[in-house]
């Protein structure tokens, strides 16, 4: 279980990222962050994998506080997907897959890629789960397509067997059918092993495709945090505020985004342009 008590955090800058945020994630629950452009999200995550330490309240991480001294424990039991993949291009697709276990392994047998034979066999099942061929399990990362490469940093980040999976914009460069492939991969990955995923994403019909339970941010606050079924476009509105634009992927499902009120007839209602993230 993931614990938020009354985060929050101030930048150096003044701003103020996260606002008093207080939140209970259980045990393989899929919960998507949305939220316009600076609302927070990122900085959540980041209290979660220690790269942020709040400027008050705590993230508690299976009933241990995230900071210094549990920082390291924490990590062993947390797998992360960045938006920018950060896939090392020059190594093969296995041991970019590997290379998850760094927090779980001695560096020097990461750096000389000396991984026991059932390390190597679990990073042959992840890839085959996440639908790459072995054939291409010996190319280098920098062959691949997009889309092929997040999917080696899925592998990546359920190597060492984690209690959650951050995801942080996963699919922000991709297109949507790609995209649509990708968080499939996800979630049946996270179902299959009861793991907690918290993945922010700004494409809302996504996020009511995929997620079991959806919190928005605005201005660092928590301004709506339920089920997929209620968000309804009213409350994108209040989510994002007053200037318009696409919030929809192209590739929006019409039927069920008119379950929703987030479309009405064949028309995508306008919501706020800064969806972009």
């Amino acid at each position: 279980m993931l614990n938020f008590r009354q985060v929050s955090h101030v930048f150096p800058d003044g701003t103020r990222a996260v606002d008093d945020v207080s939140l209970s994630i259980p045990k393989g629950q899929f919960c998507v962050l949305l939220g316009p452009s600076g609302a927070g999200k990122s900085t959540l995550l980041n209290v979660v994998n220690g790269l942020i330490q709040p400027s008050s309240g705590e993230a508690i991480f299976d009933g241990v506080p995230i900071n210094k001294k549990s920082l390291l424990p924490v990590r062993k039991r947390t797998g992360m997907i960045h938006q920018q993949l950060h896939l090392v291009p020059r190594l093969t697709v296995l041991h970019n897959v590997l290379s998850g276990l760094l927090p779980v392994t001695p560096t020097l047998k990461v750096f000389f890629k000396s991984f026991p034979l059932d390390q190597q066999r679990s990073a042959c099942r992840l890839l085959e789960e996440v639908e790459l061929e072995e054939k291409q399990i010996y190319r280098r990362a920098s062959e691949l397509s997009g889309g092929e490469q997040q999917r080696v940093a899925i592998a990546r980040a359920f190597i060492n067997k984690p209690n959650v999976v951050l995801a942080d914009e996963p699919v922000a460069s991709l297109d949507p059918t790609v995209s649509r492939h990708v968080l499939t991969l996800l979630k049946e990955a996270s179902e299959a092993r009861d793991t907690t995923v918290l993945c922010s994403l700004h494409q809302v019909e996504f996020a009511i495709e995929f997620a079991d339970r959806i919190i928005a941010l605005n201005n660092g606050s928590v301004v709506f945090d339920d089920i997929p079924q209620a968000l309804t476009s009213d409350r994108l509105h209040q989510i994002y505020g007053g200037n318009k634009g696409d919030l929809v992927a192209p590739s929006a499902d019409p039927t069920r985004l008119t379950e929703h009120g987030i479309i009405k007839g064949s028309q995508i209602t306008e919501v706020p342009q800064s969806v972009a993230v």
